[in-house]
């Protein structure tokens, strides 16, 4: 074994772990910040926050409320459970930022980008989805 090489019984679990700290931390951070993000329906489902937006504040107002999503799930004390859920939210907020960026957006580096995050997103979603029901 080298200096790079991980040992055998190395598992994802710490990097798994780091994920679902740093989302908690954001939620921290949304929950700090709702009061000035503008107000928005509840009842809209995620996927269609960015419908309708039209700039930076929109942008900026469906992030927190992918993040106000995120705060509202019930954790069931599944790690492998709860990363995948809390990933397929953040996913799901990358396609809506990356479409409202095909909208409105003016600089054709940032729309490719924006093309390349959508299959990337759509993908792992698809694979969240697939491995969540099983799950059941």
């Amino acid at each position: 074994m080298n200096a790079f090489s991980f040992p055998q019984h190395f598992t994802t679990a710490p990097i798994k772990a780091v994920c679902v700290a740093s989302l908690i931390a954001l939620m921290g951070m949304a929950a700090q910040a709702q009061s000035t993000a503008p107000t928005s329906p509840t009842t809209m489902p995620m996927a269609d926050m960015h419908k309708g937006a039209t700039g930076a504040q929109d942008m900026k107002g469906t992030m927190m409320m992918g993040m106000e999503e995120m705060q509202k799930m019930p954790m069931s004390g599944d790690n492998d459970k709860d990363f995948a859920m809390m990933m397929k939210i953040h996913h799901q907020q990358a396609l809506n930022m990356a479409e409202m960026q095909l909208k409105t957006g003016k600089s054709p580096e940032m729309k490719a980008m924006a093309k390349q995050i959508i299959a990337a997103q759509k993908k792992e979603i698809a694979q969240f989805d697939k491995w969540l029901a099983k799950q059941k």
